[in-house]
């Protein structure tokens, strides 16, 4: 939960507050009361000759004008860069990874992609799938779907690529405060679903389990989410379940050293990687109840930053660069040592970015009524041992924040670059 913006649609789909009205032809306006009364008045008929009449006076469905674009924004699948990790934050996500099958190789993961690429392509096309599409999101459009795809430090002894397998992609170190279930960590493939459309993201997910058949399982699948596109009357930045703005120095592609920051670059090494970027991914459950207990002004001084508008608490607004020697009148820091947002500064430790893509997640809760819920840390970076790796050493160390949030799950993946046309996601690396 680095002091990191996530990326925002910059743009609003809808005019804020603006409703639909409907007004009768003649007569005036109904009330409610006499709407209710009417139809109490009718009864039983209402539901079939008023029904039937409520449908007459419809306009009809093909000039029906859109209630929002939400639903047409399209991604492209081919690209420099896989879809997901520029694009804007999506309201629906879903992160799975998938162990090979026993017996399944080189050539069976290959086939797997491919398959897997075609349905992507289709579906954030707003298509079909190619066969036996479910129809779940028959109705809707593409939604900003987009589909990622990852190879984990398992997946090249699984295929005999061993040799290509990245330096960059050496296991994450141990944290102290790593409390890590091996059976929702790592895995030899990984896709990131994101999509506007809950209908839409599932549908996504439950065709690529299809289409992965015999040559794959599912290790372990995650559900996150975050603000619909809209629902604020201007861009700002998301909020997670701790009711922190969280994410204010993402870096940003206007930034020029921003691509040799978070993608592998054309001529890195290994040659398959060029273009992609390293993705970490973690399950940090948040202790909401003992979050909440905290005032303001506490939950303050361990983000560093105000809640209500993220500006640092030395003032400003939420882009305004934090003042680290300021003291108040009683010569102690404004923003304590510990404080999470001075710990993840950049320029605080080497420079070491990542660009942070995250969900929230709810899972429901425990029998003592505790919230499992929290953030599914996703971020994207050129080299981890460079990006997350010393940031999390130094949260390790002392960030205040490390007592009401526990890092549950982990996992890191290779994600290469974006599929040429005609090409499928890893088709340098397996047909290398």
């Amino acid at each position: 939960m680095a002091d990191q913006p996530t990326p925002e649609a910059t743009t609003e789909k809808n005019p804020p507050g603006e409703a639909v009205s409907q007004k009768p032809s003649s007569g005036g306006v109904f009330s409610r009361r006499r709407l209710l009364g009417t139809a109490g008045a009718t009864g039983l008929a209402l539901g079939a000759a008023g029904g039937a009449a409520g449908y007459a006076a419809a306009p009809a469905a093909d000039k029906a004008a859109p209630l929002t674009s939400l639903g047409t924004d399209t991604v492209m699948f081919h690209g420099k860069h896989q879809p997901g990790i520029t694009t804007a934050l999506q309201a629906r996500g879903h992160l799975v990874a998938f162990d090979l099958a026993a017996g399944a190789g080189r050539k069976e993961a290959a086939a797997l992609l491919r398959r897997w690429s075609t349905t992507a392509q289709r579906l954030m096309a707003g298509e079909a799938a190619a066969q036996d599409d479910t129809d779940v999101a028959r109705d809707a459009g593409p939604s900003s779907l987009t589909v990622t795809f990852g190879f984990g430090n398992s997946f090249f002894a699984r295929t005999g690529l061993e040799k290509q397998r990245p330096v960059a992609l050496d296991p994450l170190p141990d944290f102290s405060s790593d409390h890590l279930d091996k059976a929702r960590s790592n895995g030899d493939l990984w896709v990131q679903i994101g999509a506007d459309d809950a209908l839409v993201a599932f549908h996504a997910l439950r065709t690529l389990q299809k289409d992965a058949g015999s040559a794959a399982r599912v290790r372990w699948q995650m559900n996150g989410f975050n603000r619909s596109p809209g629902a604020t009357t201007q861009p700002m930045t998301a909020r997670n379940l701790m009711g922190q703005i969280d994410g204010t120095r993402n870096p940003k592609p206007s930034e020029s050293d921003f691509d040799r920051r978070i993608f592998v670059p054309a001529a890195g090494d290994p040659a398959w990687m060029a273009n992609g970027s390293y993705a970490v991914v973690r399950r940090i459950r948040m202790l909401l109840d003992d979050w909440e207990k905290l005032s303001v002004k506490a939950q303050e001084d361990v983000v560093g930053r105000k809640k209500s508008t993220g500006a640092p608490l030395t003032g400003g607004t939420e882009t305004t660069a934090m003042n680290l020697d300021k003291t108040d009148a009683d010569g102690n820091l404004v923003v304590p040592l510990n404080a999470h947002a001075r710990i993840t500064r950049p320029d605080q430790n080497g420079g070491a970015a990542m660009l942070r893509r995250p969900f929230s997640f709810h899972d429901g809760f425990d029998t003592d009524g505790v919230p499992d819920a929290g953030l599914l840390f996703v971020c994207w970076q050129a080299d981890p041992l460079r990006g997350f790796v010393p940031v999390q050493r130094k949260l390790d160390r002392g960030d205040a924040l490390s007592t009401f949030i526990r890092h549950e799950a982990s996992g890191l993946f290779a994600v290469p670059g974006g599929a040429a046309e005609g090409e499928y996601v890893g088709q340098r690396l397996l047909e290398g």
